[in-house]
């Protein structure tokens, strides 16, 4: 069996490859696995479940309730909220355990299974394997131990989930947003009426694109991976900014005034000196990952701000912060964690926090974000090829060096197998677009040829 858990939870079409019987065995899986850890230290657990709006969602949800009900969990059921939200009322509930059901920005026909520990933080990768191990020990006969009686766990609804998550993101606003008008690209998703609710709460006067989601129309054309109705609708309504965010809402794009898009490194700067000069980013420092764009690292130097940079996926730029003490990282996508306030990347946050420094500042987004220049950056996935061999390659490591030779002091190549789709993501930095555009082109071609 390949490895079920990617770099987010794990993942697929729904009812294909993630079944009902795979979200009702991994769910028990992680009961006993947590429990063999000492995680519910002799008390009887219980679990936060939430999900976006996807229409497999209801089923999987079901499935997730009944395994972990059947391993003796108690289940609080919080609906549709974001993964954050799920993340937070994991921690603040006291529970043992979080699960969210969300294939965050992929399309509709898929979904995922994302497990937290106690205090609202990912699994370590040590308890994910354990977990797939216990799982296909089970499938292939191996029976569970099954509680009986009063030992079953018991399912609730948790309404009161909203407003304590609601009420934590505006408690923790440096200032409100008091004559601010914003643009929110909810992606049809878990934010739709959570974030419109929290930026009115604020203060700020809300348009909402995006918010009305029917179980089938979450990431179609828009959120954080499609900016361009943002974009018209900040100008057409005359915004001072806009907030995009991806279909479970834990990561956050955002446009300025203009319609311009103020990508998560330009966010993570804006932020940085806005933390910085309030005396909370610890070390003055700030974590990002490889795909950082070369002029967010420029940018921080010149500010006297020091950047760690990880590998990609916002678990790894977690791990640096924890164990360094780190108060602020994310990725250039928009995944963005204010480890004071949050344990996994927040995007309603994340757009709050901005909007405030706009509010406080009295400066427009397109100003603070004029901190650094973005280099030309071209991003190209390459579908259907064997990723696994992507850093094997002989004939791809050739295309790289050569590529690398070109491109000199003033670029850099970066190839790496997606953590969350079938694909490789060839990433060229370059002084001059089209030369960047030209080198992207040939490494994917390569890519095609070598790995295909």
């Amino acid at each position: 069996m390949g490895r079920l858990f990617g770099t987010d939870g794990v993942r697929g079409v729904a009812n294909a490859d993630l079944t009902a019987e795979l979200a009702l065995g991994l769910s028990v899986a992680a009961a006993h696995v947590l429990a063999e850890a000492g995680t519910f230290e002799g008390h009887r657990p219980t679990a936060v479940v939430g999900r976006d709006p996807r229409a497999s969602g209801e089923f999987l949800e079901a499935a997730v309730v009944a395994g972990l009900a059947s391993a003796g969990v108690d289940v609080l059921r919080v609906g549709v909220l974001p993964t954050p939200a799920v993340a937070y009322l994991t921690g603040a509930l006291g529970a043992d355990i979080g699960v969210m059901l969300s294939a965050s920005h992929n399309a509709m026909p898929d979904n995922g299974v994302k497990f937290f520990a106690r205090g609202g933080h990912k699994l370590a990768d040590e308890l994910e394997d354990r977990i797939e191990t216990v799982y296909e020990q089970h499938r292939t006969g191996e029976p569970w131990a099954r509680p009986t009686g009063a030992g079953v766990g018991r399912v609730s609804d948790y309404a009161e989930g909203f407003d304590r998550y609601v009420a934590h993101l505006i408690g923790v606003l440096p200032n409100r947003l008091d004559g601010l008008k914003v643009v929110l690209d909810e992606a049809h998703g878990a934010a739709a009426h959570v974030s419109p609710e929290a930026f009115a709460r604020a203060g700020a006067e809300v348009v909402t694109i995006g918010a009305e989601p029917d179980g089938l129309n979450i990431n179609e054309g828009c959120g954080s991976t499609h900016l361009s109705l943002l974009r018209a609708a900040v100008v057409e309504h005359g915004a001072d900014l806009g907030i995009a965010h991806d279909g479970d809402a834990d990561r956050c794009l955002a446009v300025d005034g203009a319609g311009e898009e103020i990508d998560g490194d330009q966010i993570l700067a804006v932020l940085a000196l806005a933390m910085r000069e309030a005396g909370q980013l610890r070390k003055d420092t700030v974590v990002g990952t490889v795909m950082s764009n070369l002029g967010f690292k420029i940018a921080m130097e010149r500010e006297g701000i020091q950047l760690v940079q990880t590998a990609v996926g916002d678990r790894y730029v977690l791990e640096s912060m924890k164990a360094e003490g780190y108060a602020l990282g994310g990725e250039q996508s928009g995944h963005v964690i204010v480890l004071d306030h949050a344990t996994t990347g927040d995007g309603t946050l994340t757009g709050l926090m901005l909007a405030a420094r706009v509010a406080a500042t009295g400066r427009s987004l397109a100003d603070l974000a004029g901190v650094m220049e973005r280099l030309p950056q071209v991003l190209v996935n390459v579908p259907d090829v064997d990723k696994s061999r992507v850093s094997t390659s002989p004939e791809l490591a050739t295309a790289v060096a050569e590529a690398e030779r070109e491109l000199g002091a003033t670029g850099r190549v970066l190839l790496r197998q997606s953590g969350t789709e079938p694909l490789v993501r060839v990433m060229v930095e370059a002084a001059d677009i089209e030369q960047a555009r030209a080198v992207a082109g040939r490494l994917a071609d390569v890519v095609k040829s070598a790995l295909g």
